[in-house]
């Protein structure tokens, strides 16, 4: 039996139904209705709760062999309070209901992110990277501050052990990132920083649910993995054709990451004085992720759990350019 955070999301949505197509028995947890629902026509079984409830979490988890973390909140501004909150003391009740309902491992979904310090470029990022915090990065700071609270919870009871997985951008069908930007350009707003050439590292869906079943298994406790689909691209590339599977197609207008970095501290400032509703256009954390180069990699991955990309980037956008559903999952490795 495995508990699925986060089961109605993206990420989580498609991890219950790989999970299901190799065997498994899958637990997910909602806190409302829609949430619920919406793992049920999964034919997943819903629990209601959320990450703040220790009492449902540890009930949720009765019979659990194995949790998948996915829940959490990913947004590019807003308070460090707030993120804190779900991301890190969520994560904090997780690992604590996970050791009392005697689970036998987590597997948790961090963020590549958490290496990404100064924005200044990154290329062939290693798990020897030390882990950053920075104060313009509420996301990232708080996705690394859980990933030490996990970590450092590994093996605290004999038989439990804590893994992460580190995905750089994410990516397939359902994606809800792409409606945003497709109104973005569609708007006439859409800018390339610093002409797009930027060195990336992506992680379609699929290879991402591949990486976190094979981590239910194989691998030391305590250990984080960077996965992603074994090509590096650019910036401009890869969303002119993710763009391109929905028909849209960017201008070539650019501003520089001096001034993009400039305006999204300003915007940043108004935004708050005047607690302006919803995200600025442009944020720090925005421009850190995408703004320089940035990739990773995945050889000890590839070592240490077996694994592989199990979708390229080629085939996932051919099934995005013709609007295909999710296919069928086959087993490709099953849990103990």
């Amino acid at each position: 039996m495995a508990l699925v955070t986060g089961g109605s999301g993206f990420v989580g949505g498609h991890l219950i139904r790989r999970l299901l197509a190799d065997g498994w028995r899958v637990r997910a947890l909602g806190r409302s209705v829609e949430a619920l629902a919406g793992v049920q026509v999964l034919d997943a079984e819903p629990v209601a709760g959320d990450l703040s409830d220790r009492a449902a979490l540890t009930r949720a988890m009765e019979g659990v062999e194995v949790v998948f973390h996915v829940a959490a909140h990913f947004k590019l501004w807003g308070p460090m309070s707030l993120f804190r909150r779900i991301n890190v003391e969520g994560t904090r009740n997780v690992v604590e209901a996970a050791d009392r309902a005697g689970v036998r491992r987590v597997v948790y979904v961090s963020a590549a992110a958490v290496v990404m310090g100064r924005p200044e470029p990154m290329r062939g990022v290693t798990e020897d990277m030390p882990l950053h915090k920075m104060p313009f990065a509420p996301y990232s700071t708080s996705k690394a501050e859980a990933e030490e609270v996990l970590l450092a919870a590994n093996g605290r009871r004999a038989g439990f052990s804590i893994v992460a997985i580190r995905p750089p951008f994410i990516w397939g069908p359902d994606m809800p990132a792409l409606d945003h930007m497709v109104e973005t350009v569609r708007a006439g707003h859409f800018q390339w920083v610093a002409g797009g050439g930027q060195a990336l590292s992506t992680c379609h869906v699929e290879n991402l649910c591949h990486a976190l079943i094979l981590a239910a298994d194989h691998g030391s406790g305590g250990q984080a993995w960077f996965v992603s689909d074994g090509e590096d691209t650019t910036l401009k590339s890869f969303l002119t054709r993710l763009l391109g599977s929905r028909g849209v197609t960017p201008k070539d207008r650019s501003v520089s990451f001096g001034v993009a970095w400039t305006m999204a501290g300003l915007m940043d400032t108004v935004w708050r004085i005047f607690r302006r509703k919803g995200e600025p256009p442009i944020t720090r954390q925005m421009l850190r992720l995408i703004g320089k180069d940035f990739t990773i990699d995945i050889r000890r991955a590839r070592n240490d759990l077996g694994y592989a990309p199990v979708t390229s980037p080629a085939d996932g956008m051919r099934r995005m350019r013709a609007g295909e559903a999710t296919p069928a999952y086959t087993a490709v490795d099953g849990h103990l």
